[in-house]
């Protein structure tokens, strides 16, 4: 099965490498990772995003760590969000988070309509930080989380805290 993966990627923290394992452990024909352009991840963010060379050099040698099957893998620029699922002839399945879920309905639609075949949909949960919430590149960004999870110094919740006496700074 050749399996493909999107996403920006920056900066990589557990829940990325929860879909990579994903797409290594399926992708026995190949992996496709799509990686977002530079005006395509930055357009829709507030946040600073890594350059494009930058993100793709931290990908390959993540998945070289995480690839214990010897896998074909292909990193592709993405430059709109479904420019390549849609239109790449070869792919079998996906690999998303639940944010993304929704889309495999209208990427299959256009596969269909384009007279290719729909792709097997593989869902991976969200992996989630110590304080509960799921990790996000946002919130790595923002200094509240690191790349596992984990919480930074001063966002450690506050176990005094009851709903009746709010924590201080």
């Amino acid at each position: 099965m050749r399996v493909a993966v999107a996403g920006t990627f920056g900066p990589i923290h557990d829940g990325h490498r929860a879909l990579f394992r994903k797409a290594l452990e399926r992708g026995d024909e190949g992996v496709l990772v799509a990686l977002t352009s530079d005006a395509f991840a930055r357009g829709k963010r507030e946040r600073p995003v890594p350059d494009f060379v930058d993100r793709r050099e931290r990908l390959r040698a993540e998945l070289d760590a995480l690839d214990e099957w010897g896998r074909d893998v292909e990193i592709r620029e993405l430059h709109d969000e479904h420019d390549i699922a849609s239109t790449e002839p070869a792919l079998d399945a996906l690999v998303v988070s639940p944010e993304t879920a929704h889309e495999i309905a209208d990427i299959n639609a256009e596969r269909v309509r384009r007279n290719l075949a729909p792709m097997e949909g593989f869902v991976v949960p969200f992996v989630r930080a110590d304080d509960g919430e799921r990790i996000s590149s946002t919130r790595l960004v923002a200094g509240e989380i690191d790349e596992h999870g984990e919480l930074s110094a001063g966002e450690a919740p506050d176990e005094d805290a009851t709903p009746d006496s709010p924590s201080e700074g």
